[in-house]
């Protein structure tokens, strides 16, 4: 029997957690080093997924099956294409990151209390919610990812209302109440998502007899599984409605500034780089793959959806005081690109949403984790209580200048490659989306490059003139990302020589193909 590599990938981090919290209270600093070196381990297995999965052979690859729930067809199925390889890897190369960032985010307040914050259980926290996302991107089961996607809520909730953001301009009560209701509000939207997706699921089960993703895309396939249209098209909505509230879709984002907020900013990636990626992920593996007429059927509202996020989110970013709401803000108006990629039904489109969920994921954990070091030192979330920041610390400045301008994907940065095939493949099919959907690009440059000039430029004000530069645990953390967005901002190939073979089998499950140019025929 093989080694179950994708199993482990997903058990060694799940491992790690009860490991972490099970460390002594008193041992704070062995707790980090154990979290960071299970996070360095997943890593390494997910490298290895990475490097034995063959971009030419079959569409999932070092499967996993095994009976589960036999009684009700539940089976642990697990397997990976080109485009989970690709979000494992971005998940288990933030980790680390976001754990080194977060290294003192837990560490017993220091406002003279004896209130304790406890550092084991942050870190678990983490761990836990790496452990569920990757097993959502392996599982070809429903029922088995339905699980993982719905557990993942709890230890976020924990993460939010329990270790929010310390910078607060109204004290640590009101701060407190407002993390508590951030949590809240992020726990009720996704379980109503999640409520609404399980009737589906079990509505599947009924229609097609079983849970595994193989053999109900292969039965539709053949044509030994005709669902009826109506049928199709309720399930397919209950599916896609617990994907947009995870995504997040306008009108149903409001989860996400709250969130973003009031979380540390290592969280805050978690949240936005990492969590949120599995809803764009399963609009992909599950909507596409199980119901490609009612996908089809959904589409022109779905666009439509996606354009107002992508407008509405820019426009509410360039308006806001609070730094990490902007970045929340900007990451809703990037979802919508990402699914109006998906949505457009074009292998451009298709390619450039997955590259957007890579590089969306390292260009905003890098503008948030530099826009975290900046707050721990200041000691505010507000735009207006900066400015000269770049005089008194240039490193620090300069690489919040490189996450902002990778943000509104500037030439030569990773996501000006994957926001230039989304607009490409959305403007073939349905140019009007495509060409109001650029506005957003314009938005996007307004509103970083107004963040830069308020925080980094001018007078330098009288409580930044101390600022520290970026100390060698934090360049750790913000070097690699940078050196990624600007190696996958000149040669995506390695990125798109994975994910494109998926693309065009998930082009194939929809009976789609790409418009063909109009040339004119030659005089």
């Amino acid at each position: 029997m093989s080694f179950p590599l994708l199993t482990a990938t997903a058990v060694l981090p799940a491992i790690g957690a009860i490991a972490t919290a099970a460390v002594p209270a008193a041992q704070r600093t062995a707790a980090k080093w154990l979290a960071l070196l299970v996070s360095l381990g997943t890593l390494a297995l997910a490298i290895t997924v990475l490097v034995r999965f063959d971009p030419g052979g079959d569409r999932y690859q070092l499967t996993e099956s095994h009976s589960w729930i036999a009684d009700f067809g539940v089976r642990y199925e697990l397997g990976v294409d080109g485009i989970a390889v690709a979000l494992i890897a971005l998940t288990a190369l933030l980790i680390p990151f976001i754990i080194l960032a977060g290294w003192h985010d837990a560490d017993p307040l220091e406002t003279g209390s004896k209130r304790w914050r406890p550092t084991q259980g942050f870190f678990a926290l983490i761990l836990a919610v790496e452990a569920m996302v990757i097993i959502s991107f392996e599982a070809t089961d429903v029922f088995l990812f339905y699980i993982f996607f719905e557990a993942m809520l709890i230890p976020m909730y924990f993460l939010i209302g329990g270790f929010g953001d310390r910078a607060h301009e109204h004290g640590e009560k009101v701060a407190s109440t407002q993390r508590s209701y951030a949590a809240v509000k992020f726990l009720l939207y996704n379980l109503v998502g999640g409520l609404i997706m399980l009737a589906a699921v079990i509505g599947l089960y009924v229609v097609a007899g079983n849970f595994s993703l193989q053999d109900i895309a292969e039965a539709r396939a053949n044509g030994t599984l005709d669902m009826a249209t109506n049928t199709e098209r309720w399930l397919f909505l209950g599916f896609f409605f617990a994907f947009a509230v995870k995504a997040p879709l306008w009108p149903l984002h409001t989860w996400l500034p709250n969130a973003m907020g009031e979380a540390t900013a290592p969280v805050a990636v978690l949240i936005t780089a990492v969590v949120d990626k599995v809803g764009t992920f399963a609009m992909l593996r599950f909507c596409l793959q199980l119901f490609p007429e009612a996908s089809k059927w959904a589409t022109p509202a779905i666009l439509v959806l996606a354009l107002i996020s992508i407008v509405y989110g820019a426009l509410l970013a360039v308006g806001q005081r609070d730094m990490k709401r902007l970045i929340a803000y900007a990451s809703i108006s990037h979802f919508g690109f990402i699914i109006m990629g998906i949505f457009a039904m074009t292998s451009q489109g298709q390619s450039g949403a997955t590259l957007y969920m890579v590089n969306h994921g390292i260009s905003t954990a890098a503008l948030m984790l530099v826009a975290g070091f900046l707050i721990s030192r200041r000691g505010s979330r507000l735009i207006a209580d900066y400015g000269g920041v770049q005089k008194v610390a240039p490193v620090l400045a300069g690489t919040f200048l490189i996450g902002g301008l990778a943000t509104l994907s500037l030439p030569g940065l990773a996501p000006f490659v994957s926001e230039f095939l989304v607009l490409v493949g959305t403007f073939t099919r349905y140019p009007v989306i495509g060409i109001i959907a650029t506005f957003g690009i314009v938005l996007a440059a307004l509103y970083v490059l107004v963040l830069y000039q308020r925080t980094m430029t001018g007078p330098v004000k009288p409580e930044v003139s101390a600022m520290p530069d970026l100390r060698v645990r934090e360049l750790v953390v913000v070097a690699p990302l940078v050196a990624l967005l600007l190696f996958l901002g000149v040669y995506p190939k390695p990125l798109t020589d994975i994910v494109n073979p998926a693309v065009q089998q998930t082009m194939s499950d929809v009976q789609k193909k790409d418009p063909q140019p109009e040339v004119e025929a030659a005089k």
